[in-house]
């Protein structure tokens, strides 16, 4: 008993961030599919759903105490990213590009200190014919800048835009098994390298 306990995986907190702010969204679905199977499958994981809907528009007019005060909301949302040992972003294809929900959110946790800084993160997307890759990929270039460290496969591109309910129900939720052992397969990669990053394996 002794041995297995010094030996045992300490519990990830992966910050979930979803860029649709839209009730029914599929990347909201991929997220609560995510929570699901780290409570089934993966003990070492623990997601925490980040809303980044309150957060005012960035305004730098809104810090204080010499741009390291924030409002209300973004200091609440600042403070489960501090806390997150990783993260997880879901982040839909608007333009080719990431969304402006999810823009903001990122810019405002990296305002004063930068708080995305040298943790370990992972995409999932779901789209059209690149099922939102291109997302995918903008993401990562903002990533290089906040020192995000992004694991590089597997990647989840899913195809959902053709055939959506092949893959999610009407509230958003996933559906598709093969889709959802994919998604545990980013989840374990997330937390073998956040552990290989923290030297905690």
């Amino acid at each position: 008993m002794q041995a297995s306990a010094t030996t045992a995986k300490p519990v990830l907190r992966v910050a979930a961030i979803c860029g649709s702010i839209r009730k029914g969204s599929w990347h909201r679905g991929l997220i609560r599919a995510a929570a699901e199977v780290c409570e089934d499958s993966i003990p070492g994981l623990r997601i925490d759903d980040l809303d980044v809907a309150d957060l005012p528009m960035l305004n730098t007019d809104l810090e204080t105490d010499g741009g390291m005060g924030f409002p209300p909301a973004v200091e609440a949302f600042r403070a489960r990213v501090r806390d997150a040992d990783c993260f997880l972003f879901a982040s839909p294809e608007y333009n080719y590009s990431i969304t402006s929900p999810l823009k903001n959110a990122l810019d405002w946790a990296s305002r004063g200190v930068n708080l995305w800084a040298d943790k370990p993160g992972a995409i999932v997307c779901a789209g059209a014919n690149f099922g939102g890759g291109r997302s995918s990929y903008h993401l990562r270039q903002v990533g290089v800048f906040l020192d995000i460290h992004f694991i590089n496969k597997p990647e989840l591109f899913v195809w959902a835009f053709y055939e959506p309910d092949k893959y999610f129900d009407g509230d958003g939720n996933l559906i598709h098994a093969e889709t959802r052992e994919r998604l545990k397969e980013v989840l374990l990669s997330l937390q073998a390298f956040t552990l290989r990053l923290q030297k905690k394996d």
